[in-house]
């Protein structure tokens, strides 16, 4: 299933939705735990996002694994099979944290959807809300070092 369509690596046709639906997602987190006044305004744009991305993350993850068992093999150059590992390394982290962050972003908009100025009792709202701040950072960072150590085992 995530090995190809039309005789094109899946993992070349989806990489680019968690390029995008990652960073979205993160960003609609920081905003959502940051700025309270906006969470029922983009309440359900990051609901859409906290399950869009997660998905992009596995698929593309999951194509990227068909793809490296289809095109690595033992006479692989070694400097490409490290980069091509250090990729999948990334990827496999982008993945978890993505999901993280996703399941994350829904308990916080779940939690906060019928409550008075959508917010928590100040506790809980601030924790959620660095555990969203963390967690996208971080999906952020996973995202960049995945698509650039990609990049590298390709074009470098």
């Amino acid at each position: 299933m995530f090995d190809q369509i039309g005789g094109l690596p899946v993992h070349a046709l989806v990489l680019h939705t968690a390029v995008v639906f990652i960073p979205l997602l993160a960003l609609g987190a920081i905003v959502y735990a940051v700025v309270p006044v906006w969470r029922g305004r983009i309440g359900w744009a990051v609901v859409l996002l906290a399950i869009i991305a997660p998905v992009c993350a596995f698929a593309t993850r999951e194509s990227g694994v068909k793809l490296y068992n289809r095109v690595i093999n033992p006479n692989t150059n070694a400097r490409l099979r490290t980069l091509v590992d250090q990729h999948m390394h990334f990827g496999t982290r982008t993945m978890w944290f993505t999901i993280a962050l996703g399941v994350a972003t829904l308990v916080m908009t779940i939690a906060t959807l019928r409550r008075p100025g959508k917010r928590l009792p100040r506790v809980p709202d601030v924790a959620l809300g660095v555990v969203l701040v963390v967690l996208a950072v971080i999906s952020g960072y996973y995202v960049y070092r995945t698509g650039d150590s990609g990049a590298h085992a390709i074009w470098g």
